[in-house]
């Protein structure tokens, strides 16, 4: 009876009021607790299960996934995932990894447990689901607003929307490989209702069809006179808005007059195309032009019109339009001609300055030297990436200027310095407290994340150190310096050259000395950034009295037991451990020798993001140089700690220096 009665009140529907879809999450957890079921083992299959669902290829190839963990009942582990069709794989993704991040918070012990979340949807329980229908006990929502105060108005609107719901459950009924419907209808002459209707596509038709029908009478009882309304069930989802929520364009009618329309409407716009086109042509006046070659073979032509800057990939006929070319008389303006009282950092290939445009924005210049190795390739090179690139932790490119030898960049201010000025400074470290060094990890793997998976075209930053992280007012990090990235297209994810560039002590071994970059090294060198960012210290710091730099340091500690030692002293009061030892742990796993057995980065962010996501023992030490091996050899031996040494000559890796 005590089950039974504790059930109803977990499963029973109730009403939430959600403003926006983006706000939208919730979920159910069954407390009803078999006697028979061994708990450690259907939580072991559990999360096993869990893994493999958020593996990165299958969320990738596929919207429903129906699959389970486990030998033998009934500690057996069956679990449905459904994201929205409108959804890009990338987002269903994430959507996936934030549930599964809330398993362990939010339903620690249940055996069965439903989360919702507005693009996606995952269930599992100790029996099988698959073609079994479930509608009963759904959560619904209604929308915060009525769509009028005049009761003909509500009628009105809730006619049409029932009429268009029950259409939208016949038609995902017949749709026999997604069971998903959409569509969109007038209530009067200036406003249309957008709604769609979805099951689990495992289920039958009938079956469908009653599920949305059982939701849609319930919202029709619960959510009457708003303006919106929405129920999730276990089998099937429905929703509908007076505004558009869905990703898909609208959608358009067969007749032949809309046909018609459409037809008139293209040709219309072509004819408008071909007029810009040519006045555009006019316009356009080049001053000066020239070639240059990338280190792919790929020949690019400069074109400075005097008001755009184009790049034309002549292999390719494409030309992309880039953000619009500042005057230089404007940057000298905003940086009081470039004083010396304006400047903010100076690296290899320039010098960067804090400027304020006649607006009141501010912005960051980086001046390219004129005797910098940072020629017209890399410059061309950072201005087409980093045109295309929006990510929150990624710095954000405003402009440049190209006026005879000045070549400048012109980029969002970012507030607090870069982070080598917090970390290695003893003045400034204790502002990085334990949260805020975990939040700018967090920030960095998905930055990283987003460069390599997520954009456009897969993207090697190849020069991922503690100067070119910045740090924006609230201390989140923003990745920069793209001078020496490489794009690589479609599945590629490695090549080679003979210009080797970016840090030492950063780079990962295979890039060093055979010219081999890959996604893998980018990898490596956030490896090394979680071990400075972790214990204050430079890569290059040696420790007493093993004479190792903090790599090989950092994997004797953990060989050792002992990891923990290697944390920044201003921090030791602040830290979780556990979120100490899982960065550690990464980190380690991501400068590995063996560039295969390193983590991608979407397994990085997966580790961090979900502690029920078991981590590899890190099987390799940390790449070190010759010369500090035969110094601590001895030390190492008697710590039964192996670092292994690269067959090179040392003079290659200890006498170098940042560029």
């Amino acid at each position: 009876m005590f089950f039974s009665l504790l059930v109803w009140t977990v499963w029973c529907p109730f009403l939430i009021s959600t403003a926006t879809a983006a706000q939208f999450h919730t979920q159910s957890c069954d407390q009803n607790t078999s006697s028979q079921i061994n708990d450690t083992l259907y939580h072991l299959n559990l999360m096993n299960l869990l893994n493999s669902l958020a593996s990165e290829k299958i969320i990738s190839d596929k919207q429903f996934l129906n699959k389970s963990s486990g030998s033998t009942q009934p500690d057996i582990v069956y679990a449905l995932y459904l994201c929205r069709p409108d959804v890009l794989p990338v987002d269903c993704r994430n959507c996936l990894l934030e549930v599964i991040k809330e398993v362990n918070n939010t339903c620690p012990f249940s055996k069965a447990a439903v989360f919702w979340r507005d693009e996606c949807m995952l269930r599992y329980a100790n029996y099988s689901m698959f073609s079994t229908m479930k509608s009963d006990h759904p959560f619904l929502g209604c929308n915060d607003f009525n769509i009028s105060d005049r009761a003909t108005d509500q009628n009105q609107f809730w006619e049409r929307a029932t009429d268009l719901m029950h259409q939208l459950a016949n038609d995902a009924s017949m749709d026999q490989k997604k069971r998903f419907a959409y569509n969109e209808l007038p209530y009067n002459i200036s406003g249309k209702i957008y709604g769609y209707a979805q099951c689990t596509p495992d289920l039958s038709g009938s079956d469908c069809k009653k599920c949305v029908q059982d939701s849609i009478d319930r919202l029709q009882r619960k959510c009457y006179g708003t303006q919106g309304a929405r129920a999730w069930a276990a089998s099937c989802i429905v929703r509908f808005e007076n505004y558009k929520f869905l990703k898909f364009p609208e959608k358009s009618g067969k007749t032949k007059r809309l046909i018609i329309v459409m037809s008139i409407v293209a040709i219309v716009v072509f004819l408008v195309c071909i007029c810009y086109y040519f006045i555009a042509k006019r316009r356009i006046r080049p001053i000066t032009s020239n070639h240059f070659r990338d280190e792919a073979g790929n020949i690019f032509l400069n074109i400075y019109t005097g008001t755009h800057y184009l790049v034309k990939n002549e292999s390719t006929k494409t030309i992309t339009e880039q953000s619009l070319q500042y005057e230089l008389h404007t940057i000298e303006e905003a940086t009081n001609n470039f004083s010396i009282e304006n400047k903010i950092g100076e690296g290899g290939f320039g010098v960067v300055y804090k400027g304020i445009l006649s607006d009141g924005t501010e912005i960051a210049v980086k001046r390219l030297s004129q005797g910098s190795a940072q020629g017209s390739l890399e410059f061309k090179n950072e201005v087409v990436l980093l045109a295309k690139l929006q990510h929150r932790n990624l710095v954000r490119l405003l402009g440049f200027c190209l006026h005879a030898e000045e070549k400048i960049l012109i980029y969002e201010y970012v507030a607090n310095h870069s982070l080598d000025f917090f970390l290695f400074d003893r003045t400034q470290q204790g502002k990085l407290d334990w949260s805020t060094r975990y939040r700018i990890i967090g920030g960095l793997a998905r930055g990283m994340l987003y460069l390599h998976e997520d954009s456009r075209c897969r993207i090697i930053h190849r020069d991922l150190k503690t100067s070119n992280i910045l740090l924006d007012e609230e201390m989140n990090p923003k990745i920069s310096d793209f001078g020496m990235a490489r794009i690589v297209c479609g599945n590629q994810t490695q090549g080679m050259t003979n210009r080797i560039v970016g840090t030492y002590g950063y780079m990962s071994p295979e890039y060093a000395m055979h010219g081999r970059f890959s996604v893998k090294s980018d990898v490596f060198s956030l490896g090394v950034l979680l071990l400075e960012i972790i214990s204050g210290k430079r890569n290059t710091w040696i420790f007493q009295p093993s004479h190792t730099d903090l790599l090989c340091h950092a994997f004797i500690m953990w060989k050792n037991g002992e990891p923990l030692k290697i944390l920044d002293s201003n921090v030791v009061n602040s830290i979780s451990e556990n979120e100490a030892l899982r960065s550690i742990n990464i980190a380690l796993l991501c400068v590995q020798e063996d560039d295969e057995l390193r983590p991608s980065m979407a397994y990085v962010v997966l580790m961090l993001n979900s502690y029920s996501t078991p981590l590899p023992v890190p099987q390799n030490p940390p790449f070190v140089s010759r010369c500090r091996v035969r110094y601590a050899l001895s030390e190492l031996v008697s710590q039964n700690s192996i670092c292994t040494v690269w067959p090179t000559d040392a003079s290659l890796i200890t006498n170098v220096y940042p560029r």
